[in-house]
């Protein structure tokens, strides 16, 4: 039945899209989130817009000489009709103005077709008759399910919006309050001490095993940065901004986050709270929360925020989850690449980029558990790519306090919650540790009680 009627397609709002890239090529940063190539119905308008992407992401300008040069290049400029078509797609534009609504229209058609196939796709499951019944409609719903998440893309919001939803259940656009110039301070002094700060152009790596505290920290850093004046972005690929928007709540708070989701506090907490939401709704903190997207999103986006508020600081969290290329077909070179990308976004919006990586299982196997360098050599060339690398190590995780008291007949105190920040790759100055207290139930890292000094290896 579907098979002999047309699939939903509309070449004029492929055409415009294309038209408007070779117009106006910083136009793509308004629609990379919204389609891919394999959206475009004919195929030399895919051709055409994979064309602009590869330029977009060398860095190079886009426009009507590029893309035939880039088409060339990949021998397709016959398959799309010449130079000619390319002429054809700028004459039939007047402006780029409206590139959003041409790639909505190329969204939906793409988004109708793939509907189609599934549905082709679920009726084969019927026809098959399958034994199991739960497992014919567990499939049927992935096939649905993939459709609407292939064509779902979140957009940056700010933390006043997510929070102003939280006071409406009972549960924030906001202006940067100034131009920062230079390095970004942390809010943690002896972190500052050795690097000086966050400084701009930089990739900072953070890393840790699960549950350790790497996401806490990051974002504990980020809003430290919004408190000073920065504009700062959040990518989180792997909380919702709820989610997320509820844990920098508890920190501020000082309610412990488990109660604040269940909405099981005192009056005297809620104030804290609404207190809390009116100071954290003034800061310039964006969050983006789409959990399937790779590093050409990302940069569009960060890109856009920049030009929009003049970003000052980029949070990703955490590059394990950032989705590769597919061209190399090997993890560990997609890593690289994704670490490369992001190096390279510093430098294109100089500012410091601060990305949280998932530390190898090798750190559980070695008798100290304290993680180094060598623990990031299987995620790519991670090391090789970052300015700045630093490690969470806290002992009590693997240590219990009677063991550290039978290894320590001195009386050194049991370090509950102190958390070793190891700075293990400094390119522009010293190495060392420097020690902070984690507050588990507020989700929040402070400065260790005694002031202590990092020690230099």
């Amino acid at each position: 039945m579907y098979e002999e009627r047309l699939q939903p397609h509309d070449i004029e709002a492929e055409e415009a899209v294309v038209g408007s890239l070779l117009i106006d090529g910083e136009s793509l940063l308004k629609i990379v989130h919204l389609i891919q190539p394999r959206d475009f119905y004919r195929e030399r308008n895919a051709f055409c817009f994979e064309a602009c992407l590869a330029l977009f992401e060398r860095g190079e300008a886009i426009n009507q000489v590029t893309v035939t040069s880039q088409l060339k290049l990949q021998n397709r400029l016959e398959a799309v009709g010449g130079g000619a078509y390319l002429s054809h797609l700028v004459s039939t534009v007047p402006t780029s103005l409206h590139i959003e609504h041409y790639a909505n229209l190329v969204n939906r058609c793409a988004t109708m077709r793939r509907l189609i196939s599934a549905a082709s796709e679920i009726a084969v499951i019927g026809y098959e008759g399958a034994a199991d019944q739960e497992a014919a409609l567990s499939q049927a719903e992935s096939l649905l399910f993939s459709v609407r998440t292939g064509q779902s893309s979140r957009e940056f919001v700010s933390l006043r919006t997510v929070l102003d939803q939280f006071l409406e259940d009972r549960t924030a656009s906001i202006e940067p309050l100034r131009d920062v110039a230079g390095p970004i301070m942390s809010g943690f002094d002896s972190l500052d001490g050795i690097l000086g700060g966050l400084q701009p152009a930089d990739l900072l790596v953070l890393a840790a095993r699960p549950s350790v505290g790497k996401s806490t920290l990051a974002v504990n850093l980020a809003i430290n940065a919004t408190k000073n004046g920065s504009t700062v972005g959040i990518f989180s690929l792997e909380m919702s901004r709820e989610q997320l928007a509820m844990r920098i709540l508890a920190s501020e708070s000082e309610v412990d986050s488990h109660r604040l989701r269940l909405g099981l506090y005192t009056e005297a907490e809620e104030q804290r709270i609404i207190d809390s939401v009116g100071s954290l709704s003034e800061l310039s903190l964006y969050i983006d929360d789409t959990p399937l997207q790779g590093v050409i999103e990302i940069r569009s986006k960060a890109r856009r925020l920049h030009l929009e508020r003049k970003l000052d600081m980029l949070v990703v969290d955490y590059m394990q989850l950032i989705e590769g290329s597919g061209r190399s077909g090997n993890r560990v070179q997609e890593i690289s690449e994704i670490s490369r990308s992001l190096k390279g976004l510093a430098r294109d919006l100089n500012l410091p980029v601060l990305a949280v990586s998932q530390l190898s299982r090798a750190v559980e196997m070695r008798p100290s558990h304290r993680p180094q360098l060598s623990d990031l050599r299987e995620s790519g060339s991670i090391e090789q790519d970052a300015d700045v690398v630093m490690f969470i190590f806290r002992e009590d995780l693997y240590t219990s306090e009677e063991e550290w008291l039978q290894r320590h007949p001195d009386g050194t105190p049991y370090p509950q919650n102190i958390a070793e920040v190891i700075i293990a790759k400094h390119r522009h100055g010293p190495i060392g540790t420097i020690k902070l207290l984690f507050r588990n139930k507020v989700v929040r890292f402070e400065p260790a009680p005694l002031d202590l000094e990092f020690a230099r290896p």
